[in-house]
């Protein structure tokens, strides 16, 4: 039987790898063989066609076996990555100093006394919330559980009871959610019950006292198994607290478990076929990804189990989930928000932040969590947060920034919607400015190489020692990992230094950077998936091209819905501003989010306060 499942499998690979070659050797003679002089910095040029073959089932299972044998690792990896232009960067004088992390000081703010506090502007901001907004369908927002609370309509405890029932219900339904793999009912009434006493007492200790919060599995949080997606890591529960789940509790919030992931954040899809996790579904088409790695973060926000989850960003991993699940995701500058105590998968890229339901509740977030934090170096020295020009009515004032070519580079329907959101913007007052996002290709490779390297470095132990236990996926990643080099790792690291040069260069002329969030929305499901995983690049390519510059630069990024395609897929949109700067993306989020109009009901929705 396994052999005539086998048999197929090899035919078809073989038959791939023929065609790849003969791609290979019948490209013009450019398109393989890259310039190895650096001639000058250039604007977005479209990348060349990459190549890779959409894989699942028994000719993933194949491919990974080959990669891992010396034939993979001495023929067949090095033709991929040659084929993928992951070679580039060898063939480039690249002769500006490392940066091995993206800490960029803050800069210097003008004397501009704050009329306002952070906590009133945020009341303000809660206020402000346009009547419109409840006229038809709306997500339930950090708002509406604090109205229920203040005004005892409903209590923590009240809502804690109803997700505990939908928490059960939810893994019933056909297909599960699968957006929360851990919860403890004790526990989560136990917060509940607590929060409930200090709005009894009129003492909430925050607004974030008594919400609903889930947390990525990546992250630590007591008494759960700390497993980052897998089903060999955290044998034990954890006894120690991350930074951001310590903050969290002392807000008040409730948390209510620990949400699903891409295994060891490897993948943009959320496909984990692991025996503990299974893959999150699509709250608007269950037979759609919800993007990965934070899958069940954006998924449990967008279907109504919370309105506020934390996710972690090493390559859009908190961005395209939110953009796939229709809601807003917040990638903070490099070290904003403390990741201690979350895996260090790649500690140079990684950045925590929120998936929420709003733009308001993003604010929210942002400034009870992000803080420096003794145990986490990278942000020891950041700024305060200041939310001080976020009121304005319009933009006037603000240039933004966008690169065309770039900004095009998407599917017909994503480009239609974005293009009118930016005629927004500039209806609003904005300045719209055209810049030139310099050697993106370099960084795309550039990226990959560090994020992979250090996922390898991070994982070598269990790759020697639990590679059997882990997905599909995953080995084939890490395979490819392991045919970089120190001199590929430090030369990635010098074209960081050029990148963040050119950004501090456009943020001298404009306030953000515009784009798309994703240049595909979300794809289809296969049957095979659910079973063994899959391996797309042309997709993954898709879904992060443009997320990598943030995660390679340290720069914020924000993503916000703005419309749907006409199968009902989610559309969002990304704003990026200079470091630091995270207010600014919360001022054009909030006009962003007056775009949009209505907001379509999942198709998977759970109200928590019926």
């Amino acid at each position: 039987m396994a052999l005539a499942l086998l048999l197929p499998a090899a035919l078809l690979l073989l038959l791939l790898l023929y065609l790849g070659f003969v791609r290979c050797f019948t490209a013009a003679p450019s398109a393989v063989f890259q310039c190895r002089e650096r001639v000058g910095a250039a604007g977005f040029q479209p990348p060349r066609d990459a190549w890779g073959p959409r894989l699942s089932g028994q000719p993933l299972r194949l491919l990974v076996h080959l990669a891992n044998t010396a034939f993979g690792q001495f023929c067949l990896v090095p033709f991929l990555m040659r084929q993928n232009n992951l070679f580039l960067l060898r063939y480039l004088h690249i002769y500006e100093d490392p940066t091995f992390f993206p800490v960029v000081a803050a800069e210097a703010k003008k004397d501009k006394p704050e009329t306002k506090s952070t906590a009133e502007i945020l009341e303000q901001l809660m206020e402000m919330r346009s009547p419109s907004a409840t006229s038809g369908f709306s997500f339930r927002e950090i708002l509406d559980y604090l109205n229920s609370y203040r005004t005892g309509e409903l209590t923590p405890t009240q809502i804690a009871e109803n997700i505990i029932s939908l928490l059960e219900d939810c893994e019933k339904s056909s297909p599960p959610l699968r957006a929360i793999v851990q919860w403890d009912k004790q526990q989560i009434q136990m917060m509940a019950e607590a929060s409930t006493t200090r709005y009894r007492n009129k003492c909430p200790l925050s607004l974030l006292d008594g919400i609903p919060v889930c947390l990525k599995e990546e992250i630590k949080v007591v008494p759960y198994h700390h497993r980052s997606g897998t089903a060999y890591l955290g044998t034990e529960p954890e006894t120690e607290d991350a930074t951001l789940t310590r903050k969290l509790r002392e807000a008040g919030a409730v948390i209510i478990g620990v949400s699903n992931m891409h295994e060891l954040g490897t993948g943009t899809t959320g496909c984990n076929p692991g025996r503990f996790h299974g893959t999150t579904r699509n709250p608007y088409n269950p037979n759609y990804f919800t993007g990965g790695s934070s899958s069940g973060s954006a998924a449990a926000v967008a279907a109504g189990l919370c309105p506020l989850s934390i996710g972690s960003d090493g390559g859009g991993s908190v961005r395209i989930p939110a953009s796939f699940c229709g809601v807003v995701g917040l990638k903070g500058t490099f070290g904003c928000f403390s990741a201690y105590g979350s895996h260090p998968l790649s500690y140079s890229t990684v950045s925590l932040g929120p998936i929420c339901a709003s733009v308001t509740d993003a604010a929210i977030a942002y400034s009870i969590l992000a803080a420096p934090d003794p145990l986490y170096p990278y942000g020891l020295h950041q700024p305060k947060p200041s939310l001080s020009d976020v009121l304005t009515p319009d933009l006037k004032g603000l240039k933004l920034g966008v690169d065309w070519t770039f900004f095009k580079a998407c599917d017909a329907e994503i480009l239609a919607v974005c293009q009118k959101a930016v005629e927004h913007l500039q209806a609003l007052g904005a300045m719209v400015v055209e810049v030139s996002l310099l050697e993106m290709e370099e960084v795309r490779v550039a990226h990959l190489i560090c994020i992979l390297s250090e996922m390898r470095d991070f994982l070598q132990p269990d790759f020697n020692h639990h590679f059997q236990d882990m997905n599909l996926e995953t080995r084939a990643n890490l395979a490819l990992a392991s045919k970089f080099t120190a001199l590929d790792y430090i030369k990635a690291n010098r074209q960081r230094s050029r990148n963040m040069r050119f950004l501090k260069e456009i943020f001298a002329t404009v306030n953000c950077i515009l784009t798309p969030a994703t240049a595909c929305t979300a794809p289809k499901i296969h049957e095979t998936d659910l079973e063994t995983g899959n391996s797309d690049i042309l997709t993954t390519i898709r879904t992060i091209r443009y997320m990598q510059l943030a995660n390679f630069t340290g720069i914020p990024g924000l993503v916000v819905p703005v419309g749907y395609t006409a199968a009902g897929l989610p559309i969002n949109f990304q704003v990026m501003a200079k470091w630091w700067d995270e207010a600014v993306l919360l001022r054009v989020g909030l006009k962003l989010e007056q775009f949009r109009g209505a907001t379509r009901k999942p198709a998977i929705y759970y109200d928590v306060f019926a």
